[in-house]
């Protein structure tokens, strides 16, 4: 048996899954046994060498098919790695255990669904679902989930479960801050209700794998016996849950592959742990490191920037991109007077390369950082008659932005029955599906369109009190906005019904991710309103745009942010909006601090990386916010990127109608912007010394310490919020009441005192 599997590894030498690899990724095919981190930097071709070296371990013999599980974060990941390993050894790649996560551990929970009180038929719900259900379980303890949204509640218990805490395990410093300190016993009541309706939702695939393996030995050994070699791809997307899962599969023989790039994690938003990566070496000491740093995808002058820029990170493990192939052309940065002109550069030069340079409209990308900041692309790109598709929903056809358009289409045209009926109950207010059908049926049978149905309703005795009361309130609200049409500008209108249909605070309530995103395009919505004379041509514009058809056989440039273009390559990127407080996201630096920034780093790294020959990235010395105009400063990721690959553009530089580029020292001046006060004066320190020192200075520790010298009463300035008062002090976050923007809960590191109490 040994001369035999001898004979096969000598023979491997020249299979077909071994020709063409360079000297790492054959190092990494030919590493069988013992734990193997593998840092494939972006472009070097990882899933080439996952395949390959799955391949192997069945061709030198070292382990049979079904003893192999490997590990993707997609099912389309998981289809494509098996496709090519079929390719390369037949039919037995159908014994391999291919799988993402949670359809691998919904195939382990079904064989013992009895350990955690399930039958084999259980079933998995939906958001939806799980939405309904947890509301269930806080009405039935009395709880507001008006004051707390139930999709608020669910997402902090799927982010314990992603830490693979159950309810015991929730510490008392976790769930006081949810349902006012009650989480884990609604956690708790939660899983009962699931259990009892013989039902799980996905985070509780792999939390009930880890209390099989946990609970039950024998059955934790047996799938030791099964598995002998684990491959994971994308690691450093993986969150405790998944890191946990799988070191307990892999514990006994310690043959745990894992493939990633530290420089792209992106996701810590949604509970990945890229320390999980960090630490691989102190969790197994005898492990080998192999780096894959020889690029195919992009020019010299595209990996230089991005190796400079990333270089910045501190908690990385380190690696190098470069390549074979020419520099290429230099990245060029531009800067433009506003928003508008940067869009109409970049439409502008989209469209110059399509007609002189050959390029096709597929062959190009618009990423921006935030959702909302497609829609002065879109908005130009339509008059343009430029192809292109947004990955996600286009701006105009998101849920949020629908329904605000829903209430002002009422508002101009009271017949516009459509519209009335999407926001009748949206927000909710008790007028459920049997008072909008008695509205329906009134509106056919008198010849009205339903707004006015509605107001002849309401002096009948058809519905009872408390429907007539919500009816009564929503026709006097659309009514009281119909008469200041003529009296409030449009976007001042609109913004008042926005907020006094509760819309506004139903997404502010939620506290999630997704809210905070539909609350920016909200007030995006606004922005674009501000190009109109009125409310009227506003709706107008919505309705050409909504109708127009961008189809084109020479395909469409594709508009998405950052975090979705992942994966993904074009041989033109664009990288637009590029300033401080946008990227990196202020949002994000005050929430995490240090660890926020790197990963804002990380994210550009991931936009420059996704170029292969050309590569744009532009800012704007002013972009107008709500209708009123706020200077910006070009990102201190501008000036981490490495001189010499870089071209500033002149004022030809990008296609007809591009502004003069805006020199840093050209921006507004604090007197001239309405005064920044002392924040203003640490930017421009930060510039002079390299826009961001590698050392944090010590008035910046804060955030690295997690300690700070603030005291309540303290007087500070932010960027964004303005001058406030320290409320209070716990480790490296402050609560601050803004004289303006309220009560926030920020990171010391980004705030400057002015005044010592």
């Amino acid at each position: 048996m040994q001369n035999d599997l001898s004979h096969r590894s000598q023979m491997s030498d020249q299979q077909p899954w071994l020709e063409g690899l360079n000297a790492q990724q054959k190092m990494a095919v030919q590493h069988l046994d013992g734990p193997l981190l593998v840092l494939s930097g972006a472009g070097t071709g990882k899933t080439r060498v996952l395949t390959s070296r799955l391949a192997n371990l069945i061709a030198t013999g070292r382990a049979k098919p079904w003893n192999i599980l490997a590990v993707t974060f997609t099912n389309k990941a998981a289809r494509e790695m098996k496709e090519r390993v079929a390719n390369m050894i037949g039919p037995m790649v159908e014994q391999v255990w291919f799988g993402t996560f949670h359809a691998l551990a919904a195939k382990i929970l079904r064989r013992h669904v009895e350990c955690v009180g399930l039958k084999a038929n259980f079933t998995i719900l939906d958001t939806d679902d799980q939405l309904r259900l947890i509301k269930q379980v806080m009405e039935i303890n009395g709880i507001d989930t008006k004051r707390h949204p139930p999709r608020m509640v669910l997402a902090m218990i799927s982010r314990w479960k992603d830490k693979g805490l159950t309810p015991d395990k929730v510490s008392l410093a976790d769930a006081s801050n949810l349902v006012e300190g009650n989480g884990a016993d609604i956690y708790q009541q939660y899983q009962q209700r699931l259990s009892d309706l013989n039902a799980c939702d996905f985070g509780d695939l792999l939390l009930h794998n880890l209390t099989i393996f946990n609970s039950y030995p024998d059955i934790l050994a047996d799938y030791h016996h099964r598995i002998t070699h684990v491959m994971v791809d994308e690691y450093q997307d993986t969150n405790v849950s998944q890191y946990l899962w799988l070191s307990l599969l892999s514990q006994k023989s310690r043959n745990l592959c894992c493939v990633g790039d530290d420089d792209q994690s992106i996701y810590g938003w949604r509970g990945a742990e890229v320390t999980n990566m960090l630490r691989f070496t102190e969790i197994y000491p005898e492990a080998e490191t192999i780096r894959l740093e020889e690029n195919y995808r992009s020019t010299g002058h595209i990996l230089g920037a991005a190796s400079g820029l990333i270089s910045h990170n501190e908690s990385r493990l380190g690696k190098t991109l470069y390549t074979d192939d020419a520099q290429g052309e230099k990245i060029r940065v531009n800067g433009f007077w506003d928003g508008g002109s940067e869009a109409r550069a970049v439409a502008d030069q989209i469209a110059s390369l399509i007609r002189y340079d050959s390029y096709s409209a597929d062959e190009m990308a618009v990423l921006v950082r935030a959702g909302y900041q497609s829609r002065e692309f879109e908005d130009v790109f339509i008059k343009l008659g430029i192809p292109y598709r947004v990955v996600g929903a286009k701006f105009y056809e998101r849920q949020e932005i629908r329904d605000a358009i829903a209430y002002l289409r009422l508002i101009t045209q009271p017949a516009d029955d459509l519209a009335f009926e999407r926001i009748i109950n949206t927000p909710t207010r008790g007028l459920g599906a049997k008072t909008v059908s008695l509205v329906r049926n009134a509106s056919r049978a008198q010849g009205l369109p339903m707004l006015a149905a509605a107001e002849h309703m309401l002096a009948g005795t058809e519905l009872k009190s408390a429907a007539r009361n919500s009816l009564s309130q929503f026709v006097n609200m659309v009514n009281h906005w119909r008469r200041q049409i003529d009296h409030l500008p449009h976007t001042e209108l609109a913004m008042q019904v926005l907020d006094d249909s509760g819309y506004t605070a139903m997404w502010q309530k939620e506290k999630t991710p997704d809210a905070e995103g539909r609350l920016e395009n909200l007030k995006e919505l606004i922005t674009a309103m501000d190009d109109f004379d009125n409310l009227q041509g506003f709706l107008e514009h919505i309705s050409l745009v909504m109708d127009g058809d961008n189809t084109n056989q020479g395909g469409e440039v594709m508009l998405m942010t950052l975090h979705a273009a992942k994966g993904l390559e074009f041989n033109v990127v664009f990288l637009p909006c590029w300033e401080e407080g946008a990227f990196p996201s202020q949002r994000t630096l005050d929430e995490k601090g240090a660890s926020g920034l790197e990963e804002e780093r990380r994210l550009a790294y991931v936009g420059i990386t996704r170029a292969r020959k050309q590569l744009y990235i532009s800012y704007a010395s002013s972009r107008r916010v709500h209708g009123l105009w706020q200077s910006g400063i070009p990102s201190r990721f501008l000036a981490e990127l490495p001189q010499e690959h870089l071209v500033e553009e002149s004022e030809q530089g990008m296609a007809s109608g591009t502004a003069r580029p805006v020199a840093f020292d050209a921006l507004p001046t604090p007197s001239a912007a309405g005064g920044y006060g002392p924040g203003w004066a640490r930017l421009r320190a930060r510039r002079q010394t390299g826009f961001l020192p590698s050392k944090a200075p010590a008035e910046q520790t804060a955030g690295l310490t997690g300690h700070s010298d603030y005291s309540p009463g303290d007087r500070v300035f932010h960027l964004k919020f303005g001058n406030g008062n320290v409320v209070s002090v716990e480790g490296d976050k402050l609560t601050i009441a803004f004289d303006k923007a309220g009560e926030k809960k920020l990171v010391a590191s980004f705030v400057e005192r002015t005044e010592k109490s």
